[in-house]
């Protein structure tokens, strides 16, 4: 890890210095600029992008007033993250109803579930490959065929003492000294909306760091961000790769695989959302850094 010392993440544990699957070949990362591609779905007001990390989905969709979104034996609980304040959503979950104010995130249960739109805008719904039906529409399905044996198989973190439900948390979050951007989880996901770029971010104090056995999946929703990735060398110089320095204006994302180390540069004003499936255990043993873990307990041990 290399972090500067106002960055919060400097207090953060080191990383395992020998992690399971080290000398498995390396896997690429994956870039999906939305705005250079067509989408998947095209039809009934929305139009949507989905492309894929080892343990998740990324369901990207532009959508219009009244449009609908359903879900139907949904294995595990989701996410739906609206960026805009004036995109509100109605979702229904089993017998449960709530508007859902935008500018916000909100986890969803598993089984049925409604979302029916209310305002043009954008929303992101995050979804495990659990979901198969997802999965095929991604536009890198074919390179997870295989699994990596760096990642290990996705496990549920604890259900929340009172049960699943609908559970919305704002967006809007001041800034705390020490605390490392807005994070919240689920049983499924860890999201952190990370702190706005104002501008072009300081060339002295980038954060190059890798992780030993999970994916980041840095999702750009404003402005531009370049992705600075490097793999370690090894013994075997045929498995060597190439360092990659890839632009992704908005709205993208990259999937940024283990261990190779990385850090992202905003390049001019712009937003940036940080995802995990599952959860990050460093980020949660961090007091105060999860706002919502009251809610959602950590798995024992």
């Amino acid at each position: 890890m290399a972090y500067d010392p106002s960055d919060p993440r400097a207090a953060l544990a080191p990383a395992p210095a020998s992690p399971a699957g080290s000398n498995a070949p390396y896997t690429p990362a994956h870039y999906a600029r939305f705005y250079e591609t067509a989408p998947q779905e095209d039809a009934d007001g929305i139009r949507s992008w989905y492309v894929r990390g080892r343990n998740f989905i990324i369901a990207y969709s532009e959508v219009t007033d009244g449009a609908v979104l359903e879900r139907h034996d949904q294995p595990d609980e989701y996410v739906l993250l609206q960026p805009e304040a004036a995109t509100t959503v109605m979702v229904t979950a089993g017998a449960e109803t709530q508007t859902v104010a935008g500018h916000s995130v909100c986890f969803i249960p598993p089984g049925d579930s409604r979302l029916v739109i209310q305002g043009a805008g954008r929303i992101v719904r995050l979804f495990t490959p659990r979901s198969t039906d997802l999965a095929a529409l991604c536009s890198n399905q074919a390179a997870f065929a295989e699994p990596d044996p760096r990642i290990p198989p996705l496990q549920n973190w604890p259900m929340p003492p009172d049960g699943f439900r609908i559970r919305r948390y704002s967006l809007e979050v001041p800034k705390e000294a020490g605390r490392f951007g807005r994070i919240w989880r689920c049983t499924t996901f860890m999201v952190n909306y990370l702190d706005p770029a104002a501008g072009p971010r300081d060339l002295r104090k980038l954060s190059p760091h890798h992780h030993d056995d999970f994916e980041q999946c840095s999702l750009v929703l404003d402005g531009g961000y370049t992705h600075h990735i490097r793999w370690p060398w090894v013994p075997d110089m045929t498995a060597w790769r190439e360092d990659e320095h890839e632009y992704c204006g908005a709205p993208s994302v990259t999937v940024i695989p283990p261990p190779s180390i990385h850090t992202s540069r905003a390049e001019q004003a712009g937003q940036m959302v940080d995802i995990f499936c599952p959860p990050r255990v460093d980020f949660s043993r961090k007091p105060g850094w999860v706002l919502n873990a009251a809610d959602y307990p950590m798995p024992s041990g």
